[in-house]
């Protein structure tokens, strides 16, 4: 995608997600790590955002995750950052810091390396957290260079933000 239409695409969800967000008078929190707050910087590009959007975590470190957002120690040790376990404590982590109705997480290997058989670089394990103790979670393997995967996140996460809140 086109650095102008990821960009238009991304303004144009977060706005939709403002707005759905406002008339249900919801707030939102992010926990990033492969995307480096990419998720949140999108969201306050809309104007007006402080509304509905207070706390970004980005939780690039192992140690971050733990000491921010509660995640096991154990658990990064056993099953990994990049995974559905991880990725789920830190969206509830986030639920918990910031007192938000919703929250996204968002943990992956962006690449060029750091990828492996079982988690190629492309891997991103995103989780969405709410209301009636909703928590779901999926994973996709995105193609493309660094920058494309964390762009891909990003949509995804937004998308995924209004699908839940519909």
């Amino acid at each position: 995608m086109p650095a102008s239409t990821y960009h238009s695409t991304l303004l144009h969800l977060s706005a939709e997600l403002g707005s759905v967000l406002r008339d249900r008078s919801w707030t939102v929190a992010t926990a990033e790590s492969c995307t480096g707050g990419g998720v949140a910087a999108a969201i306050t590009e809309v104007a007006g955002s402080s509304a509905w959007f207070g706390t970004g975590i980005v939780s690039y470190a192992n140690s971050a995750k733990v000491e921010l957002l509660g995640v096991s120690p154990e658990l990064l040790e056993t099953a990994g950052a990049v995974s559905c376990e991880v990725v789920e404590q830190m969206a509830l982590g986030a639920l918990r810091v910031s007192g938000a109705e919703i929250a996204v997480a968002v943990s992956g290997i962006a690449g060029p390396d750091g990828g492996s058989k079982d988690k190629p670089v492309g891997t991103v394990w995103l989780a969405w957290a709410g209301p009636n103790n909703t928590l779901l979670s999926e994973c996709y393997v995105y193609e493309g260079d660094r920058t494309q995967v964390r762009e891909q996140a990003c949509v995804t996460a937004l998308r995924g933000l209004l699908a839940i809140i519909r």
